[in-house]
């Protein structure tokens, strides 16, 4: 007699549940496809086009180029992160954005918020105590997003930091030309690289009577002043956060300083916190006030001061920030959406707010690493929201019509009659081979005309032309599309030598 397993016995058949589940998603997909399906990308996330990318791919190659020039190395972290590895970095509004994952085998995780937390986690974890580096890669939050102003829920950041023990305010100097270089390159209009001290808050707050406690919370709302006004943001701290009136009412002679004196120039504005009686002694101030004053002496050095701005308003809410803040953003720039469409009304345009930050951040690094000798690895750096650049390039080429070409094909090899498909693949073989971008196209016989109608279309700039004389001749034509022009026949021999120096005299 067989034997019979008891359900204890019965070996289980790790399988089962995975054909279960793919039955039931086979099922599902057929109910789908019975039912209309509304096909969108998720909040706050968006599609690249050919169009779109290649005005993406210049904004990032003008980026690198530039990182790569001060000499950074580039590294990767994983997209997503142990939560307590996030969780307590980014202060009051940026704690509120971390994307939670759901519980993978015992490991509580969250999308990446940014690239610096990640960063500090990788010098600490691998005892690193120098680097210069670069990181570009997507982030998350979950923040309500603005298309029009290229806000995001998933976007790319351009991050370049500076870490280990160096003299005062030289690596800051870096930055700044670094984020100089990379605005000028660009071309999109004036900008402005705003610049603020940690220490300069916290004196401010201090002689305003403000609790260290609330140092937090008061630095999320005075981070809005560049979006709205001091009544807004008074009556924030006053009616929603309960700051005393008396302490508000004394922090705006502060952090409005800039707003107040407008005629000053920054080395001015500065000598105003050391003439007022109460922050003159005020070790913070007074610390803040000497280190931006070295600072602004070496970014002239570097050459990159014209656009450089003191702002005591400035307070970006990240908790882990100790020293030099900044931030960028653009002058006067608007535009009415993606589309690019014109409009005359200003109620139609919204600004995009800054497009790179960053400062100092000491102590991160020792928070990972226990703090305990020489694990405080001090940093500084900036990041770019490419978003943003992105979205004003993007813009700025709709409204301006200009037209872009999408592919980097630098010959198409075209046939004059039937029956030349094998001696185009035979010659864009050749090419290819050499390390030519070329085409040719699919079809066996296809017509001259279409041919060179494709080739005006993606603005591909040569075209190889074959024809059955030719070769029988051992010859090719080599034709200039966007002059409509037969420039030369040329021995198939010297096809490689021809267009090489056909191209670098076209670039």
């Amino acid at each position: 007699m067989a034997k019979v397993n008891s359900p204890e016995t019965e070996p289980t058949n790790p399988t089962k549940p995975v054909k279960e589940q793919l039955a039931k998603a086979m099922e599902k997909k057929a109910k789908i496809g019975d039912a209309k399906v509304t096909l969108k990308t998720p909040k706050g996330t968006r599609d690249y086009g050919p169009k779109s990318m290649v005005i993406r791919e210049k904004v990032l190659k003008t980026i690198v180029d530039t990182f790569k020039r001060h000499g950074a190395e580039t590294i990767d972290t994983p997209v997503f992160e142990l939560r307590d590895v996030l969780l307590g970095k980014y202060g009051e509004e940026g704690g509120k954005l971390v994307f939670d994952l759901a519980d993978q085998g015992g490991e509580l995780c969250s999308l990446r918020y940014d690239l610096t937390v990640p960063f500090a986690r990788y010098l600490a974890m691998n005892k690193i105590q120098n680097l210069k580096r670069y990181h570009i890669a997507k982030v998350y939050r979950r923040d309500q997003p603005v298309m029009t102003k290229g806000r995001y829920r998933e976007f790319y950041q351009c991050d370049f930091d500076i870490a280990g023990q160096y003299d005062l305010m030289v690596p800051e100097a870096e930055c700044i030309r670094v984020v100089d270089e990379v605005m000028t390159q660009l071309d999109l209009g004036d900008f402005e690289i705003r610049l603020n001290h940690r220490l300069l808050l916290e004196g401010m707050f201090s002689l305003s009577g403000i609790a260290d406690k609330d140092f937090k919370t008061v630095c999320s709302s005075v981070d809005k002043l560049d979006k709205s006004p001091w009544a807004e943001v008074a009556n924030e701290l006053i009616n929603e956060k309960k700051i005393d009136e008396a302490a508000v009412n004394k922090l705006e002679q502060y952090v409005r300083l800039r707003a107040q004196n407008p005629d000053l120039d920054n080395l001015g504005l500065l000598e105003k916190f050391l003439e007022d009686p109460e922050a003159s002694q005020n070790a913070s101030i007074v610390t803040a006030v000497k280190e931006i004053k070295v600072l602004l002496e070496y970014v002239e050095l570097f050459g990159a001061n014209q656009n450089v701005v003191f702002e005591p308003s400035l307070a970006r809410g990240l908790d882990y920030y100790t020293g030099a803040i900044y931030e960028v953003v653009i002058k006067e720039f608007s535009f009415s959406g993606l589309g690019g469409t014109k409009s005359d009304n200003p109620d139609d345009q919204v600004s995009v707010g800054s497009v790179a930050a960053g400062g100092r951040y000491d102590k991160l690094v020792g928070i990972f690493a226990g703090g305990k000798g020489k694990s405080n690895v001090p940093c500084v750096g900036v990041s770019f929201g490419i978003e943003r650049l992105f979205s004003i390039m993007e813009a700025k080429a709709a409204t301006e019509e200009m037209p872009g070409r999408t592919n980097a094909t630098q010959v198409y090899v075209a046939a004059a009659q039937k029956g030349l498909l094998k001696a185009r693949m035979n010659v864009i073989r050749q090419l290819w081979d050499a390390g030519f971008n070329a085409e040719t196209s699919f079809k066996a016989n296809p017509k001259l005309l279409d041919q060179m109608q494709y080739c005006e279309a993606r603005f591909i700039p040569w075209v190889l032309i074959i024809g059955e004389s030719e070769l029988a001749a051992g010859v090719i034509q080599l034709k200039n599309v966007k002059d409509r022009e037969d420039v030369k026949v040329i021995p198939i021999a010297d096809m490689e030598k021809e267009l090489t120096s056909r191209l670098n005299g076209s670039t």
